[in-house]
């Protein structure tokens, strides 16, 4: 029996992977590492320019490819690869990339990787500036939701890490169910010899704060801490330190560095995981964002309880119980971390409600299998898959023809320029 032809993935990305700054990068090289396995030959490329902490795609096989905005050498790239399924990264990929592909490979698979809903994400943060409640019709109404609902009608699957938005694209906006795959991050077991390796309750100390500073959720709750929070907490534990990480520190936060208040805004570091072994409590006053937030995996995979907000843990735990708390306001914020940090019997259960949920709701080698039983169904009657969804192909034939013209306008321009 002949072998199976080799498959072929072309992922253009909105950035390089970032792994140790973004949990977008470390998803990303969960998607990579899925497909190396399976077998297929994979293909990178970008229009941004990679930084000094972009990861080096070598080891899963990757051959990197030069893309360009409004390029027909794009075109040319496509119908030389023939790729079997083209992975678009973020919805904004998708527009600007999503109708070469249709015209230079029509029968590849388009699978759109959302990472979070963008438009939800923007949309929450205008709402908490505003002191409005959060309104899924006032949502929708925004140009980016349109721009991203449309962008998800034209895929034949966009993977979603959050089953609250699988739930709001299927029953409030009405993407068909077959087109939309709850994939969150693909994780190993936490098993019993990397549980017992743990930093033991009694040598752990401080609390801290962790997150990207080009996140518009990361940076606020940062202000939150250091305005609202911070100084009533240490009120009642005098003696504790919080260390605020992050790469892309913006200015204004790292002037907020204050050995007296102790409030340390330390930036990027290279080992992570090392300080979250340290540290006794992590603290996340998320007021707005969407997706699932992978600061609150990296504290679970090192045994860290997190106190947190209805926001920060939406998605990321089902009906299990949380690692830490869940604070319905700043009140019962500032309480639970100081009990959390006192107590170590609740610390412990916390930490155990960790493994738990990282054990049975992020399991790589499960939801591996689904996503490939998935894409498997899909292949074998994409024609059929495609035509359950009219919406898409509408917009395909109507805003792909607008952008399609507006692209090619645009690199006539940059020609004769």
């Amino acid at each position: 029996m002949p072998p199976e032809p080799e498959k072929k993935l072309l992922i253009i990305g909105h950035n390089w992977p970032e792994p140790s700054t973004t949990a977008a990068g470390q998803r990303m090289l969960q998607l990579l590492e899925a497909f190396a396995e399976k077998g297929f030959r994979i293909f990178y490329g970008s229009t941004a320019s990679k930084t000094e902490y972009s990861s080096d795609l070598s080891p899963f096989g990757v051959a990197e490819v030069t893309i360009k905005l409004n390029d027909s050498g794009f075109d040319r790239l496509v119908k030389q690869l023939r790729p079997d399924l083209v992975i678009f990264d973020r919805f904004m990929v998708e527009e600007q990339f999503g109708w070469r592909v249709a015209e230079n490979a029509p029968d590849a698979l388009l699978i759109l990787n959302t990472e979070d809903l963008h438009s939800l994400r923007h949309y929450r943060e205008t709402a908490v500036k505003k002191q409005e409640p959060f309104d899924t019709g006032h949502w929708l109404a925004s140009a980016m939701a349109k721009r991203e609902m449309a962008s998800i009608f034209r895929s034949d699957l966009s993977l979603v890490v959050s089953d609250v938005e699988r739930q709001l694209l299927v029953y409030r906006v009405g993407v068909p169910q077959t087109h939309i795959l709850h994939l969150p991050f693909m994780l190993p077991p936490l098993s019993k010899d990397k549980i017992n390796d743990w930093t033991l309750f009694r040598a752990r100390s401080g609390f801290v704060c962790f997150g990207n500073g080009r996140h518009a959720p990361n940076i606020d709750a940062i202000v939150r801490l250091k305005t609202a929070l911070w100084p009533n907490l240490r009120k009642q534990l005098p003696q504790a330190i919080l260390s605020v990480y992050g790469a892309y520190l913006p200015q204004h936060i790292q002037q907020f560095h204050n050995e007296t208040e102790g409030f340390l805004v330390k930036g990027w570091v290279d080992d992570l995981d090392a300080v979250l072994q340290k540290a006794r409590v992590n603290l996340a006053p998320l007021r707005f964002g969407a997706g699932i937030k992978g600061k609150f995996i990296d504290a679970m995979q090192n045994g860290l309880p997190s106190v947190t907000t209805p926001i920060g843990a939406e998605g990321m735990h089902d009906r299990l119980p949380w690692a830490g708390h869940i604070a319905k306001n700043d009140e019962d914020f500032i309480k639970v971390a100081v009990q959390l940090y006192n107590d170590k019997e609740q610390w412990q259960l916390a930490q155990q409600n960790g493994v738990a949920i990282i054990n049975k709701l992020y399991a790589a080698k499960n939801l591996k299998a689904v996503l490939f039983d998935t894409l498997a169904a899909l292949t074998s009657d994409l024609a059929g898959h495609r035509a359950q969804n009219f919406i898409g192909q509408l917009l395909r034939h109507q805003s792909l023809a607008a952008t399609k013209y507006m692209g090619k306008w645009i690199e006539e321009k940059n020609k004769r320029d």
